[in-house]
């Protein structure tokens, strides 16, 4: 009888390793002093707010993570309360139906370069406390500049905006947490055509240690809405990104209702800043730093040319990455080094 061969033993082949997040461990780009720099920890969000748990679904990179989808305006807003909660103990933000939702860890990164702009006129050290003031034009329904700048440096802010609804929003959030209401102020600027008039009492009245300001976008109602459009679908994909949501229910083209301000101005954000930069020409004591957010790097020339123009003494530019997102902060001073070293003497000491 032949006997037959042996069975060959059976190979089993390891076990692949899990897919590898595609996602970095650490956001590059944000300011050293940016408590978003992580990724986000949606289990302890989680427990900050559980309402948050709803929006909760598995991350396609990993399925051993959890994420939101970051497509859907709702899950976006829960988040940013989230993080609110727990980054900077708010206990209650909200914003109407169909207004942005700011991307914190990009307005933080601005408020901290702004706070490093102060310190190097300040032998390095931050300006803290409510003696420093700040402008924040176009505060919105959010209110997310002041709530920030205040946690972490305890200044003072002035928020003015154009929409009443908007300021009502955000007075309601002022009101509702604790500690807010000495230290932020908000006012209605009754004039669609200025930015400083008509809201900014005089030089001699009202000082400003910095201006901030994320000026509308969009030169049109139809641009805002095909670039609406696009960030929606990419963020359909899974494209997380740090620029604003909008918060919609209906398909983002055809749902802007009257909150074109945020996004859309005569002259998109040349025509805004070139505005601003005319109407600081007249008021030039009147702050240390004016200052606003270029997402689109081929305006700058424009706006250097529109500085060049206004006699600035002074014109920073800060480079920025939010996620997927690049832009500069430009900051411009009619304030010559004797003025300088009095602001810092009177106002910081």
């Amino acid at each position: 009888m032949v006997k037959p061969p042996p069975k060959s033993p059976i190979k089993v082949s390891p076990k692949p390793p899990p897919m590898p997040s595609s996602k970095p461990l650490e956001k590059f780009g944000l300011h050293p002093r940016n408590r978003h720099r992580g990724r986000y920890d949606f289990p302890k969000l989680a427990m900050a707010l559980p309402v948050l748990n709803t929006f909760l679904v598995a991350n396609p990179f990993d399925p051993n993570e959890q994420t939101i989808d970051f497509a859907n305006p709702e899950a976006v807003k829960t988040l940013n309360a989230a993080l609110l909660k727990m980054f900077y103990k708010i206990q209650y933000w909200d914003i109407p139906p169909h207004y942005l939702c700011p991307p914190i860890p990009g307005r933080a990164d601005y408020l901290h370069q702004m706070a490093d702009l102060l310190a190097s006129s300040n032998q390095g050290v931050v300006p803290r406390g409510p003696a420093i003031h700040v402008l924040d034009v176009g505060v919105g329904a959010n209110c997310i500049y002041p709530i920030i700048g205040q946690h972490e440096y305890g200044w003072h802010f002035l928020g003015t905006d154009i929409d009443p609804v908007a300021i009502n929003a955000a007075q309601q959030i002022v009101n509702t947490n604790a500690g807010l209401a000495s230290a932020i102020e908000l006012r209605l600027q009754t004039s669609t055509q200025q930015i400083f008039d008509y809201v900014l009492k005089s030089e001699a009245d009202e000082l400003f240690d910095f201006v901030i300001c994320n000026p509308p976008f969009h030169a049109s109602l139809h641009a805002a809405q095909v670039g609406s459009y696009r960030k929606w679908k990419n963020l359909s994909k899974g494209n997380e990104s740090e620029t604003e949501v909008v918060n919609f229910n209906a398909p983002p083209a055809l749902n802007f209702g009257g909150q074109g301000t945020e996004l859309w101005c005569d002259g998109g954000e040349v025509g805004f800043v070139s505005r601003m930069i005319e109407e600081s020409v007249e008021r030039p004591q009147q702050c240390f730093w004016f200052s606003a957010l270029i997402s689109k790097e081929a305006n700058l020339p424009l706006i250097y040319a529109a500085l060049k123009q206004a006699k600035a003494l002074k014109v920073k530019t800060i480079d920025m990455a939010q996620g997927q997102k690049k832009s500069r902060i430009v900051a411009w001073s009619f304030l010559n080094e004797d003025e300088v070293s009095a602001w810092r003497n009177v106002h910081w000491q």
